[in-house]
């Protein structure tokens, strides 16, 4: 699934491989649980993370891999050595295996996000 049309993020995770499903259900608490303030919605066939109308977080379920797009690229500056060894695109960092997903990390990279604002690439 690179894109879904699920009109919520419920829909969403009942589409997703049954072998991703509880990683990107984890994913979604992480995000709900840090991004106090933020609205989750469905953009761009996947769950969104915004501020004022601004996407800041987004995850998905791709072919290959599971997706958690950092939209901030300041937070991405300030864990730039943590972020090193990742298998990181611009502003996607990717996860090869479900449970290889440093929940840590992302913990931090939302609790970044949302502790002030900056520049959303």
């Amino acid at each position: 699934m690179v894109q879904s049309a699920a009109e919520d993020v419920d829909g969403y995770l009942a589409e997703v491989p049954m072998e991703r499903r509880e990683a990107l259900t984890r994913l979604r608490q992480v995000c709900r649980a840090e991004l106090q303030g933020f609205s989750e919605v469905m953009a761009y066939g996947m769950p969104t993370y915004q501020r004022d109308g601004a996407a800041e977080i987004a995850f998905a379920s791709q072919r290959q891999y599971v997706s958690f797009y950092l939209m901030r690229s300041d937070v991405r500056d300030a864990f730039q050595e943590r972020l090193a060894g990742q298998d990181m695109g611009k502003g996607c960092l990717r996860f090869r295996k479900p449970e290889k997903i440093d929940f840590d990390l992302v913990r931090d990279l939302l609790r970044a996000t949302a502790a002030g604002r900056g520049s959303i690439c």
